[in-house]
């Protein structure tokens, strides 16, 4: 049996130092992804009042 991702990208953008939007598949989650060099950090995007921005699981596509 094939196991299910837990992370999908969703949002991709630059080569040398990327910019990315991950999505927690069981939560809903967004996180938004950076690197640079030997860099790099993995944080949750927040909405106006703080809380987690969350995406309807049944919706994302995976880029």
């Amino acid at each position: 049996m094939a196991k299910k991702k837990r992370f999908k990208k969703i949002y991709s953008q630059g080569a040398l130092k990327p910019k990315e939007i991950w999505v927690d598949t069981e939560t809903g989650v967004n996180y938004f992804y950076y690197e640079a060099g030997y860099f790099g950090g993995f944080s949750p995007l927040l909405d106006k009042d703080g809380k987690p921005l969350i995406s309807s699981v049944d919706e994302i596509e995976e880029v």
